[in-house]
């Protein structure tokens, strides 16, 4: 009886969960797989087709533009690891009481507002009359207005600032768990800051830096708003393409095929990136 009371609580906590995933996730997915192995003919007519995702592969513009979104978020995943690394290190390892608190809280506020807000404070801090301008005038650096938007650079230092969080967290929680006399024994044992980095610090902490790599590479090949503000109508990212089969075209046939597309793609450069590190999704996400 308190088995089956059990099983009872587990089917009800489960519930809300498996709602939000069936209805929100799967179904819409499967939707828009529908929609986008169909076509449109004369007559409005909707027959069976796969010529939405044929044109994906035959013309060059789409799948340049993709695999520039993939080489630029893969830049991004890396830059963002080069940086979250030491601070996650230094706010779990270094700082203790408050201080450790206060950092983290540091990390956390820029997320408070939304990624609306933050690239339109990139865009009004680096436009040709805001403040970066203005500056590099000041010190003789610059003789005019200097227009610092609408490029890879900018676009790459929006994208790393809007993924650093979902890179830091699960450094922190993975260094946090290193015990400090491991690190000690490694410099006791004449070890260098090189060899302590390599051979103690980094494979303890790869489920965190597989984890947070997975959710910023994903989230950096879907963004839409950060590459579109501060790259301008020229930035080429693939959700931008997306986006017009949808909303401009009214094609909802090929943003469909685009969508799937974008889905599997990045699910097998994951699936490579965990069997290139020899991870387990399930071990490393959970």
């Amino acid at each position: 009886m308190i088995e089956r009371g059990n099983r009872l609580a587990l089917y009800l906590l489960l519930t809300p969960f498996l709602l939000w995933l069936t209805l929100l996730i799967i179904l819409p997915h499967v939707q828009m797989f529908n929609i986008s192995i169909h076509d449109r003919v004369v007559g409005g007519e909707k027959v069976l087709s796969m010529d939405n995702y044929a044109t994906f592969f035959t013309e060059p513009l789409y799948w340049r533009t993709f695999a520039r979104t993939a080489i630029m978020s893969l830049l991004a995943t890396a830059l963002t690891l080069l940086i979250a690394f030491p601070v996650a290190f230094y706010i779990a390892k270094v700082c203790q009481g408050k201080t450790k608190s206060l950092l983290f809280v540091a990390c956390l506020l820029p997320f408070w507002v939304s990624e609306l807000v933050r690239s339109y404070g990139w865009m009004i801090l680096l436009r040709e009359s805001g403040l970066v301008s203005g500056l590099l005038q000041y010190l003789g650096l610059a003789d005019q207005p200097v227009e610092l938007l609408y490029n890879d650079a900018t676009i790459m230092l929006g994208l790393v600032y809007t993924s650093m969080l979902f890179m830091v967290v699960p450094l922190i929680t993975t260094l946090d768990s290193l015990d400090n006399s491991l690190i000690e024994a490694a410099y006791d044992l004449g070890g260098s800051s090189w060899d302590v980095l390599r051979e103690v610090m980094i494979p303890h902490a790869m489920s965190g830096i597989v984890a947070g790599c997975i959710v910023v590479f994903m989230l950096t090949l879907g963004n839409y708003l950060t590459p579109t503000l501060l790259g301008g109508k020229d930035s080429l990212w693939f959700t931008e393409q997306i986006f017009t089969q949808f909303i401009t075209r009214f094609n909802w046939e090929q943003g469909s095929a685009f969508g799937i597309l974008l889905l599997a793609l990045s699910s097998m450069m994951v699936w490579g990136g965990l069997k290139i590190t020899r991870q387990s999704f399930v071990k490393t996400m959970g």
